[in-house]
């Protein structure tokens, strides 16, 4: 086989790995965000010391006060058998979201805190929460609401 021929089926080979490669890359990088930004499945949290602690300890008072964000207490396994239920419409539009009913923590900022001391008020409840998941197999990769 020719020298030529040899060197384009490689760069051919070596484009479709990587075409197969990088979605995963991007899907993988926004599940460890899902991970580090929503879930605590040993926590019980509920009051606003867990909020204050958890938003600065997982890196959401950095350059902002994050305004919103849901902590949940599950274990990773059921959130991700939540993407196996029926797609329902994102609030971007897309397809790609499922419902469940989860133990969370809501931390909503007050309004009056400046980064870095940002404060939160905690609201503790089990409820319906919407999840996009992406990848094969689904995995949740954004928290819709």
């Amino acid at each position: 086989m020719a020298p030529q021929r040899i060197h384009s089926l490689l760069l051919l080979l070596l484009l479709t790995l990587l075409g197969l490669v990088l979605p995963s890359y991007g899907q993988d990088r926004m599940y460890q965000r899902f991970l580090r930004q929503h879930m605590d499945p040993e926590g019980t949290g509920g009051n606003d010391a867990y909020c204050n602690l958890m938003m600065q300890r997982r890196k959401m008072t950095v350059r902002q006060c994050k305004h919103v964000n849901t902590f949940i207490h599950e274990d990773i396994w059921n959130i991700r058998s939540i993407c196996s239920t029926a797609n329902i419409q994102c609030r971007n539009g897309k397809m790609n979201c499922h419902e469940g009913v989860v133990k969370v923590t809501d931390c909503r900022e007050t309004g009056s805190s400046r980064t870095p001391n940002c404060r939160y008020r905690a609201l503790a409840s089990t409820r319906r929460v919407v999840i996009a998941c992406e990848g094969n197999p689904e995995m949740p990769v954004h928290f819709d609401r």
